[in-house]
């Protein structure tokens, strides 16, 4: 497994650096400028998340701190215990999530006058300087602190000491994480919308590099008709669309406020959901504080569209994987994105696209293992749902690299004109544009062509390779107008309904997507 992935090409970049089994970093643009308090949170110098969460160290102090919820309690819980219940190792990755939602909490709290308006000043600049110190890989991250939440919380009573002990009035690590997760999804999402789009504009780029190039179009993996390779590419841009789209309406439905739901059942305080939910850039508050603490539906949505991304481009994969043999030689991948052998010299082997068709399968794990985790479960929070983090993390890690590397890959192959030219004549691949042209009921036409076909592999040759006799003896509806409708060039030009092959209609779509894509 790799130390660190890194991913930076976005506006809402994700950096990744997971340690076991998966953590994630990500930047969180501040939704909450409307409020001067949001003057406090510092400003990044470029684009990106900061390291900080990932490379702080994680310890296991010697001395055992009373738990912020230990007032019942009268012994600790073993280290065995500890270690197994403990999250911090993943889930600091939500350390600037956190901190926004604390940042709102704290001036709610204060404008409903739960708290002072010097201890608000206290918790925001106590907040600030734990989020300085996480960034600069500073602080230390405490599994006695469990999770991210309480490590946050503990480090600011440390710092400034009762003023700190008010941020937690009205609020659950229940309604708590869940604010934090659907900011962090949100930005996610964000990321991956903007990979699918840089790849998409590889993909068009490709196209618009080879106008003209005719290629065997396949079904059942065995020739079909001539296509426009562009129009091959162009499909794979359509299903990118789809899966763009999808996360869009994810997005939508993910952008409501747990906060404020308390533990389940909500609470007896004055306190405004609305402010905080605005301040957030939510849409509104979840209007039942039940669902709101319970409901797993948006990440397993965000996991279901990122599994079906995964899908579309593992066939991408496939289709250059086989294109990149010899058996099929249409394309060769240049040496920057190919990988060779530890045994065989000669092998130059397109690596990448076998890893993006290998790791859709991780994807798919990811949204099973939480489709798993959620059924059968009671309302409202249980702790099995602390097991939802890192299949989410792991499933944005993994979707990012694929994207990343499938764009790559697009902008460093060249396609083979002179083989794929070679390899065009077999398989009769006009046959159904000359069903088309007999202008006869189409199961005759289906008929006639396919006598003619068999006629072709008996002699062991192309149909416009027949003699206009030959034709006729099969069936007297052949004229010499016929040889216009044979050869893949032909057929490709007479392709004409709206979607098509034709050469006119795939500049349609060209012109369509350079558009929408913004690509001149």
């Amino acid at each position: 497994m790799e130390s660190v992935a890194h991913y930076s090409a976005t506006p809402r970049s994700l950096f990744f650096s997971f340690s076991s089994f998966a953590a994630a970093k990500l930047s969180a643009r501040s939704s909450l400028s409307s409020l001067a308090f949001f003057s406090r949170r510092p400003t990044m110098s470029k684009r990106g998340v900061i390291f900080a969460a990932a490379a702080s160290q994680t310890q296991a102090p010697n001395d055992k701190e009373n738990k912020l919820w230990g007032g019942r309690f009268e012994e600790s819980v073993t280290d065995a215990v500890e270690r197994f219940t403990e999250s911090i190792s993943f889930d600091k990755a939500l350390y600037k999530h956190d901190i926004m939602g604390s940042r709102a909490h704290a001036s709610m709290l204060a404008q409903q006058g739960l708290m002072s308006v010097s201890d608000r000043d206290s918790i925001l600049k106590g907040l600030d300087e734990i989020e300085r110190l996480i960034d600069k890989g500073e602080f230390v991250w405490r599994t006695d602190r469990e999770d991210v939440h309480m490590n946050i919380e503990a480090a600011l009573i440390d710092m400034i000491g009762e003023p700190a002990k008010k941020l937690h009035t009205a609020r659950s690590r229940n309604d708590q994480v869940l604010t934090d997760f659907r900011l962090w999804c949100r930005d996610a999402i964000d990321s991956v919308v903007e990979r699918i789009r840089h790849l998409q504009v590889a993909l068009v780029k490709l196209a618009l590099k080879n106008e003209g190039l005719i290629v065997p179009g396949y079904t059942h993996l065995q020739r079909a008709q001539p296509v426009l390779l562009q129009h091959l590419l162009l499909a794979f841009v359509e299903q990118l669309e789809r899966d763009a789209d999808r996360l869009a309406d994810c997005r939508v439905r993910l952008n409501f406020s747990p906060l404020g739901a308390c533990a389940l059942a909500g609470t007896g305080l004055p306190i405004d959901r609305f402010m905080t939910s605005h301040a957030l850039g939510f849409t509104a508050p979840m209007r039942n504080s039940i669902d709101a603490v319970s409901d797993r539906d948006f990440v397993l949505e965000f996991l279901s569209a990122n599994s079906i991304t995964a899908i579309h481009l593992s066939r991408l994969g496939e289709e250059w994987v086989l294109w990149a043999s010899e058996e099929f030689g249409f394309i060769t991948p240049s040496d920057s994105v190919s990988t060779g052998s530890s045994i065989m010299p000669q092998k130059k082997n397109p690596d990448p696209m076998e890893l993006v068709r290998g790791k859709s399968a991780r994807v798919v794990g990811d949204l099973v293992t939480l489709l798993m985790l959620c059924k059968g479960l009671p309302l409202a929070y249980n702790r099995d749902l602390q097991e939802d983090k890192e299949p989410v993390f792991d499933s944005v890690k993994t979707i990012l690299g694929m994207l990343e590397v499938s764009a790559e890959f697009a902008q460093n192959i060249t396609f083979n004109r002179d083989r794929i030219k070679k390899a065009l004549p077999a398989g009769h691949l006009d046959a159904t544009t000359l069903a088309d042209y007999l202008g006869v009921p189409f199961r005759t036409s289906h008929d006639i062509v396919g006598r003619s076909v068999a006629l072709c592999v008996s002699k062991n040759c192309q149909l416009r390779d027949l003699t206009l006799d030959e034709l006729k003896s099969i069936n007297p509806v052949f004229d010499k107008d016929v040889y216009d409708y044979l050869g893949v060039e032909n057929a490709v030009e007479k392709f004409c309904s709206y979607g098509s092959t034709g050469s006119s209609c795939v500049a349609e779509q060209l012109n369509y997507w350079t558009t929408q894509l913004k690509i001149s």
